[in-house]
């Protein structure tokens, strides 16, 4: 199957899932593929056929932009370089978690979790250790008794018992002893942090040199400005005053096609990540808007001291994100 056909199939099974998604960000460099959102659960996807294409890079970009717009990043892809990815088994890369989409299906249209993720050494699962303490003191085993069953050391069955996790195989073993399953389903919409200790997110890059203008003026109007490396815009700009918090996608460079487009797919990440979006052209135009993505000239934004006088433009010519 074609990557194309793949994202086709992911963005079909999202909205049969009742995700409003996002138009495809066919553009380049891009860090993700698709904004969905569901209620207050968003999720930036990244489709894949050889999940290996996933460079460091990119999962540093997807983790900033989940931590800036409150979003779980998510690969949904089909095998790595050696294997096809197992159904069930959540997977790791560089910080992001990485499923197959009959686990996808499994999760957003049948709502039933993966109980499975894969790390160093194999597969593994969340043991509810309470659970299993009691289950194990019912019926009237010491530790030792139920190490003894396993195969393992009496320190290691306390260990479960206090949250550790299990081999799959465990786990199996486990089912078999008490005839009922002890595994949690892996929170992949919290970022499986349950599972998977991933580092503190990464720093935002520095900006482009021929952002830079546009990031001081920004600056100075009282916006943090997260700029970006692949994302369809080229930064998230954050402004927080008594109006209330507000988060804008913000794109710049000379306005000519490409900008149009990129404005479009903004316009639409916007609708669904629910932040307004605004491109600083380097020249006037007769356009105040490309659909809900505001268009305001470098050289309207030099000429504006106040810094209230900005955040009002843009306010005024960004529209209201849409609830979703």
């Amino acid at each position: 199957m074609s990557r194309s056909a793949l994202i086709g199939n992911v963005t079909a099974m999202l909205r049969d899932a009742g995700f409003v998604v996002s138009d495809r960000c066919a553009i380049r460099p891009k860090s993700f593929d698709l904004a969905a959102r569901r209620g207050d659960d968003l999720v930036l996807l990244k489709v894949l056929g050889n999940i290996d294409a996933f460079d460091g890079a990119t999962g540093a970009e997807m983790r900033r932009l989940g931590t800036y717009l409150d979003a779980t990043p998510i690969v949904v892809g089909m095998r790595t370089r050696n294997e096809d990815l197992k159904p069930g088994v959540v997977y790791f890369r560089h910080g992001v978690p990485v499923f197959n989409p009959d686990t996808a299906m499994d999760l957003f249209i049948e709502d039933v979790p993966p109980l499975i993720y894969a790390a160093p050494g194999g597969l593994y699962v969340n043991i509810d250790g309470d659970l299993l303490a009691d289950e194990r003191q019912e019926k009237g085993w010491s530790l030792g008794q139920l190490a003894s069953e396993l195969g393992v050391s009496r320190r290691t069955v306390s260990k479960y018992e206090d949250g550790m996790n299990a081999s799959i195989e465990v786990a199996i073993q486990l089912e078999e002893l008490f005839d009922q399953p002890f595994s949690n389903p892996v929170e992949v919409m919290d970022g499986a942090d349950e599972v998977h200790e991933a580092e503190p997110t990464p720093d935002d890059p520095e900006a482009d040199p021929d952002d830079e203008h546009v990031v001081a003026v920004l600056t100075r109007a009282g916006y943090d400005v997260h700029p970006t490396m692949r994302a369809p815009f080229k930064a998230v700009s954050e402004d927080s005053d008594r109006r209330g918090r507000m988060h804008v996608l913000t794109g710049h460079s000379a306005f000519n096609r490409s900008a149009e487009k990129r404005a479009r797919i903004m316009s639409s990440l916007g609708e669904v990540t629910r932040t307004r979006s605004v491109y600083f052209t380097e020249e006037r135009t007769k356009r105040d808007s490309v659909d809900r993505t505001a268009i305001v000239s470098c050289e309207e934004l030099a000429a504006m001291d106040d810094p209230d006088d900005i955040r009002d433009l843009i306010r005024d010519r960004t529209s209201e994100p849409a609830e979703s």
